[in-house]
Order: C-alpha cells, then structure tokens, then sequence
C-alpha cells in the first residue's frame, strides 16, 4: 500500500511539474505573439465586452470577416487597399479571434464545449457596426467568416436595422451543411479533454514551423503570398483561449448552418461568390454549388485550380464581385 501511495504521489506530481512547465510556457508565448502583433486597430464597446477593427477609405460601407482561425490582418494585408479609394472599408476580428471578445454568456474555460454560433458572432459585430457608424453595407466573409455574412444577412429579414447587409460577398465561404465530420482535430480539440490537455501543450510547444506549414496548406495548391506568414500573426491563432474559441466554433457549427440554409429562400438581396474548383477545405460542389439552388440571386464566379484563399491568389475577383454586389444593391 505504501508503495502505491508513493507511486501515486510521484505520479501526480509529476503531472503537476508538467502542468506548471506547460502553463509557463505558453504565457510566455502569449505574450511574446502580442508583444510581436498588437493591435493594429480601434476597439468597439459593445454588450459583454469589445470588438477590434480597422476602418479606412471612403463611401460605400464595405464589411471584411475573416475566416477560422485569422485574425483581420489577412485583410489588411492586401485587399483593404484595394477598396478604400471607393469604399468605406472596415475589417472585423470575428468574436473569440484576434482581439476581439467572445460572444458572451458562451462558456469559456477550459473544459468548456460551446461555440458561438454565426448568428450571435453576426449580432455582435453588427452592434459594433452600429457604434461606428456603418450603414446599409456589403458584407464580404471568407471561409467561416461566409457563414457570418450569411448570418448578418439573414438576421435583416426580421430586424429593420440601417447596418442591414445590402450584398453579401463570400470567398470560399461557408455557406450549405456538409456531409459526414470535421474529422478528429475538431472532435478532440472541440472536447472538454482537448481544451484542458491538448490545446495548452500545442500553444506551449508547436515550433514556428508547425504554424508556417499549417499557413502554406491553407493556401495550397496555391503558395502563400511572400511575406504572409510573417504579417498574419499565426501565433495568436495558438493562444490557448483564441485557440479554443475556434475549434469550439467550428466543432458546433453543422447545426446552425442546417438552421440558416432554410432561410436562404427569403434572401432579396445580391450574394455573389468567389469559389476555387480546387478549394478541399470548403468544397465548391457542397457549399455555393449547393446554396445557388437556394438563394434567388446568388452569382457564382468559380476560379479554376484556386485553392481556399481566392482572394489573395486573385484579389481582383475579389473586389470585381464586391463592386458587382455593390452595384446591384444600388451603392455604385
């Protein structure tokens, strides 16, 4: 029994040293990726907490969301410039990512499960929109920031508001429920173990090069802009809480894309899309190829052998198809 008791003891405080170095590590690292990308914008005080964004240009209202796992640098690195002499041009850090609270009442420690939904990130941002005075704008989402797009849209059918959507842009959005799982980086991740074990020992120990790697597959088959890796700030991506909020968003997702898609049908306003054939992480077939059964006045420009990131492989389709959506709502 002594022997147990002993076994036990190192045991356990074994785990405990290892969950001290861990812990250590990754604060250290948290500060270092802030210290290395602050805040590059203003911050929005709105309901349970503040919203970062960066505004520039003039006119029109254009909205810029990112997708999962971003931060709103992904826009400023290029495509912001490329609107702002039409355009009033406000790029987003989605709640949880970046610098930008989670929605709140979603629980948040560690072992916790719960996403925030698209329409409670939607809510959220749109309140921010209210305080800085966007109005009437076309809302442009990449990826998991499509189906946010979505969501503002959608939350206008009940709610006559001035910062409604008057178009929405998706590139390689979300937009349709999909067939199967996320596999298991969402499952494990998503978990309440991923949150409390996993998740920390990734934000201590992942090397640079784990997150560049990680950078280059989401471009591929395209390669990542020179310079990209170095602008973006992959390391506030591993911050634990930023790290949870996005796996938990995604992990709990499917329903409320089941939920939205049924709304589709109502959509008045222009949606217009910019897809890659060759895009694995958000399927041309599955997502726009699907919802253009839906939506009235959905245009789809696909992109041949683009991967997911069709705004920096062809930035100029981007902003073809948010002057075409601005167009057709009346704003050009």
């Amino acid at each position: 029994m002594r022997l147990v008791l002993k076994t036990l003891t190192y045991g356990a405080a074994a785990i405990g040293l290892g969950a001290a170095l861990t812990g250590c590590v990754s604060s250290k690292r948290v500060q270092d990726a802030e210290t290395s990308y602050p805040p590059i914008g203003q911050f929005a005080e709105v309901t349970g907490g503040r919203v970062h964004y960066v505004q520039k240009g003039s006119g029109p209202h254009v909205v810029l969301l990112h997708g999962a796992g971003g931060n709103l640098r992904d826009y400023t690195f290029d495509l912001m410039d490329r609107l702002t002499d039409d355009y009033t041009v406000t790029a987003f850090d989605r709640p949880g990512l970046g610098y930008t609270d989670r929605v709140p009442s979603v629980e948040t420690g560690a072992l916790a499960t719960d996403g925030d939904s698209p329409t409670a990130q939607a809510a959220m941002l749109r309140e921010a929109a209210t305080q800085i005075g966007i109005t009437d704008p076309v809302v442009v989402g990449h990826s998991f920031g499509g189906i946010v797009a979505m969501a503002w849209a959608t939350t206008g059918l009940e709610n006559q508001a001035d910062v409604n959507a008057s178009g929405v842009v998706s590139l390689a959005g979300v937009m349709m429920p999909w067939p199967g799982d996320l596999g298991q980086y969402y499952t494990v991740n998503g978990s309440s173990f991923g949150g409390a074990v996993i998740i920390p020992l990734i934000s201590a120990f992942a090397p640079k090069s784990a997150i560049n790697s990680s950078i280059e597959g989401v471009f591929a088959p395209q390669p990542a802009p020179e310079g990209y890796a170095e602008y973006i700030g992959g390391e506030l991506a591993i911050r634990p809480t930023t790290f949870r909020a996005n796996v938990r968003q995604v992990n709990t997702l499917r329903p409320h894309v089941v939920a939205m898609a049924e709304r589709y049908p109502n959509l008045t306003i222009p949606v217009e899309v910019v897809h890659g054939t060759a895009d694995e992480t958000v399927p041309i077939t599955v997502h726009p190829e699907e919802a253009i059964k839906l939506i009235p006045d959905l245009n789809l420009i696909r992109l041949e052998g683009v991967g997911h990131m069709p705004h920096h492989a062809d930035p100029q389709a981007a902003v073809d198809a948010i002057n075409r959506a601005a167009a057709r709502a009346g704003l050009r």
